[in-house]
């Protein structure tokens, strides 16, 4: 299968599931809106969350599908599935003794993750609760990344990215019937998150065992290529996830004005569709072919593949940037304005996500480059470069939250991601795993200035359609999907008319293999 069309499975499979996930978000606003439930769960979710987008979402995978990969092209399935077994009682050993100590300290773990809690001993009480309910998804979800790393290594795409629909599949199904039962809705979706990690575990095993690689469990061993594993997979796995902690540091910041949390939570969720759709999907694909393609010596391809990667994710990125800009007050409105959540927190909510929208080509970057690192079992670059990144975000954060509270925090985020995309780029081109060819050239100038003449189109539409936002939902849903529908076929038109997409180019991008 193609680089493209790999990615296409990838990303169309995640659209479902982030079209799911706004489902779930809009029910999950209405029946917890903003305030001390809100923030104790959005804290307790960010857990999870946050390992579910640095494992599931290819930060395992970038020590644990080259090394596999290795294995599969020179010594055979046989030694591959070895190398699977040895991982798979490594990680577990090791996730069950985390745990366990999550379980015990998990006090101790809020009062540092969520400071600002602690002026509400309510809050805080129900936050160490709720995520030690949520917690064991870690346990679950981590092991679903190894099984998604083996599928992804053999070509099999779809089934890893099907395992987010089972999360949200199953949060929907708590709000439906455990909320209405239970006297906390904070508790019941807790206790749903931890459910789903079961539910997706369970669907990767079942996958791995129609792919032909059933696991046995044995006696974690320390072999030399588990030194290895660790050596690489520590690094990656930090840096894989930089986006995630710099939003874990946001939290932090957050908790200290009221409702803060919830506003970026809700302005997190629309930007990380275009960022799952587009980046996630990428870099899940670039990082076997290029292992692949490296281990044939085949560097020209690996060039190929590398341009291509860039060449679509901006192609795609770019445009869904600049609407997130510039109806980011529409799309809030539109999704969660109703029940407990407040024109109010639509203003707030709207904010963040504009300033974390001009971060978005960044973070996608992010997920470009990086895999030109790890399919050449480097992982300490991308190391280095996300500590750089975390350090700026944290003094980015903490001063400009003293001039623009909330806001600030979402600045400091993407100005972060801008530094780490930059860092990455740079070294990967210096050291000739990134050598632009003339067609990508050409064609990124030319992107900006096809989405930049569609910003100024949904500006226009934007503008008529506002009687219609405050209608009925299904009037609201309505206008805001023929508004997003009219962007896409002018910045398709323009595209095209610019020369910034060619559609014979991208007919032979799904083509080639």
């Amino acid at each position: 299968m193609s680089l493209v069309r790999s990615a296409a499975t990838v990303g169309g499979t995640t659209m479902v599931s982030r079209v799911l996930g706004f489902v779930r978000d809009m029910m999950v606003a209405a029946v917890l809106g903003t305030g001390p439930v809100a923030d104790a769960f959005f804290v307790a979710f960010r857990f999870p969350n946050m390992f579910r987008s640095i494992f599931a979402e290819g930060a395992f995978n970038s020590a644990f599908v080259p090394l596999f990969s290795k294995h599969l092209e020179g010594d055979g399935e046989a030694a591959a599935r070895r190398f699977a077994e040895d991982a798979l009682a490594l990680l577990l050993s090791a996730l069950l003794v985390m745990t366990i100590l999550a379980m015990i300290l998990m006090p101790w773990i809020i009062s540092g993750f969520a400071p600002g809690f602690s002026d509400d001993p309510g809050k805080q009480e129900m936050a160490v609760k709720f995520t030690r309910i949520a917690f064991p998804y870690l346990l679950f979800i981590s092991l679903t990344a190894l099984q998604a790393g083996i599928l992804n290594s053999v070509g099999r795409f779809f089934p890893g990215a099907a395992a987010p629909v089972m999360l949200n599949i199953t949060l929907i199904l708590a709000i439906l019937f455990l909320v209405p039962v239970l006297d906390n809705p904070g508790l019941a979706l807790s206790w749903g998150v931890m459910a789903a990690g079961i539910v997706q575990f369970l669907w990767l095993t079942v996958s791995c065992w129609r792919a032909g690689y059933v696991l046995r469990l044995h006696r974690p061993r320390l072999t030399p290529d588990m030194r290895k594993l660790v050596r690489l997979g520590v690094p990656g796995i930090i840096s894989g996830g930089i986006m995630q902690i710099n939003l874990t540091v946001g939290t932090i910041i957050a908790s200290l004005q009221a409702d803060a949390v919830s506003w970026l939570y809700y302005a997190d969720r629309i930007y990380q569709l275009p960022l799952a759709v587009i980046g996630i999907a990428i870099g899940v694909v670039l990082l076997p072919d290029l292992s692949r393609r490296l281990r044939a010596d085949d560097e020209a391809g690996a060039h190929w593949a590398q341009n291509r990667a860039l060449e679509v994710s901006m192609l795609l990125t770019v445009p869904a940037a600049v609407a997130l800009m510039v109806i980011p007050h529409a799309i809030i409105q539109v999704l969660f304005e109703r029940g407990a959540f407040q024109p109010s927190d639509t203003q707030n909510a709207s904010l963040a996500l504009l300033v974390y929208a001009a971060g978005l080509p960044a973070f996608v970057l992010n997920k470009v480059f990086s895999p030109g690192f790890f399919a050449r079992e480097d992982t300490m670059t991308p190391l280095r470069y996300a500590a750089i990144s975390v350090a700026v975000n944290i003094v980015a954060s903490i001063t400009l939250f003293q001039f623009y509270a909330f806001a600030g925090i979402a600045a400091g985020t993407t100005i972060a991601a801008w530094v780490n995309a930059a860092l990455l780029g740079t070294t990967l081109a210096r050291r000739g795993g990134f050598v632009p060819d003339t067609q990508v050239v050409k064609r990124l100038p030319l992107i900006l200035v096809a989405s930049a003449a569609m910003g100024a189109c949904l500006w226009y539409g934007a503008l008529y359609a506002a009687p219609y936002f405050e209608g009925t939902f299904l009037e609201s849903v309505a206008a805001l999907a023929a508004l997003i529908a009219g962007g896409l076929i002018a910045y398709a038109g323009l595209a095209q008319a610019t020369g910034a997409v060619s559609v014979a180019t991208l007919r032979r991008s799904f083509m080639r293999k």
